[in-house]
């Protein structure tokens, strides 16, 4: 039985945003409650399917970590900031970013399954009131120099399919438009976004798509999730991987070398391993680049090329992704 549309929108509504709830639902003893950071400004958004992989009666879990908000996010720390990539230099339109040549960035919305706590856009001014892409558009067909449209957010697959279909209608008409890419972290925690319609909304494009995912750790990775990736490449739609370099969660080689592994055998690309945005609130996640570079020695040494993501970072102004190795 084919999911509905509106299945995906039913379990989003399961997601833990009460602190309460998710310590109850965790069995976490008063003490360990202590520790979550009670209101935060970006608040707390954790899928079910997400909580249901944590190991109960612990902090220490790395798919928890990545989510629950805790006091060391209270912590100032030197070179921490509010916008760490500088996006706002970068703004073309409320909606549109470009920082490198032949591609641009739609900030399709603000809507996110889920709340990482690292993420570098977490204090971005999003533009609430405009529903449309109608400025946007326009500067995209006048910019004959853009071949790709990255499609991100927010994660652009919070969109309904409604809306997703009439944004890559648009950018399909656009001649000069050769691909158009996706990131989301939505299939990682609500599989059933990935319905029927949106496959058959991609399956019509004349844009190559690509579709870039961001998974951390290799648990986050289970049987749907990788079935549901699967549909996606079987369009002849190529599925990369991103992953955040962060302490605690994926800051140890074997951990990365399951992550690299699980990947390409089915058909993964590792594409980034990031190391992480400096924002305010996050000092407790950074990782050493040393470590970071051995990481990579050791995945070379042990993989196939193919196998080992690019370990980058992002500096505002460069012409590219800045290589750390």
């Amino acid at each position: 039985m084919q999911n509905s549309p509106a299945l995906w929108r039913q379990i989003q509504r399961s997601n833990f945003t009460n602190w309460n709830q998710l310590v109850d639902f965790l069995e976490l003893s008063p003490e360990q409650g202590e520790q979550i950071l009670k209101n935060p400004s970006f608040k707390l958004n954790l899928p079910l399917r997400l909580a249901q992989k944590i190991t109960k009666e612990s902090l220490d879990d790395p798919i928890l970590k990545q989510f629950l908000p805790v006091l060391d996010e209270k912590l100032e720390a030197t070179g921490f900031q509010i916008d760490p990539v500088q996006d706002q230099l970068f703004r073309k339109e409320t909606k549109l970013l470009q920082k490198y040549k032949g591609r641009a960035l739609l900030v399709c919305t603000s809507a996110c399954a889920m709340h990482c706590r690292y993420c570098f856009r977490q204090n971005f001014e999003y533009d609430s009131k405009k529903t449309s892409f109608a400025n946007e558009l326009e500067l995209i067909r006048a910019d004959l120099s853009l071949k790709e449209i990255i499609l991100s957010g927010g994660d652009p697959l919070s969109l309904e399919n409604r809306t997703l279909s009439n944004l890559l209608d648009q950018l399909d008409s656009i001649s000069h438009l050769r691909r158009v890419r996706f990131h989301t972290r939505f299939p990682i925690g609500i599989p059933e976004r990935i319905d029927q319609e949106f496959l058959d909304i991609l399956r019509v494009r004349r844009v190559q798509i690509w579709f870039v995912v961001h998974v951390n750790h290799p648990r986050e990775l289970d049987e749907e999730v990788l079935l549901k990736l699967k549909n996606v490449q079987c369009l002849g739609i190529p599925v990369l991987n991103q992953c955040v370099l962060l302490k605690g969660v994926n800051d140890d080689k074997e951990t990365q070398k399951l992550l690299c592994e699980k990947l390409v055998d089915h058909g993964i690309l590792p594409y980034y391993m990031h190391q992480l945005d400096r924002v305010k609130g996050t000092a407790h996640f950074e990782v050493e680049r040393e470590q970071g570079c051995e990481f990579i020695r050791y995945l070379t040494a042990n993989l196939s090329g193919y196998a080992v993501p690019k370990y980058v970072q992002e500096v505002p102004g460069e012409s590219s992704k800045t290589s750390l190795f």
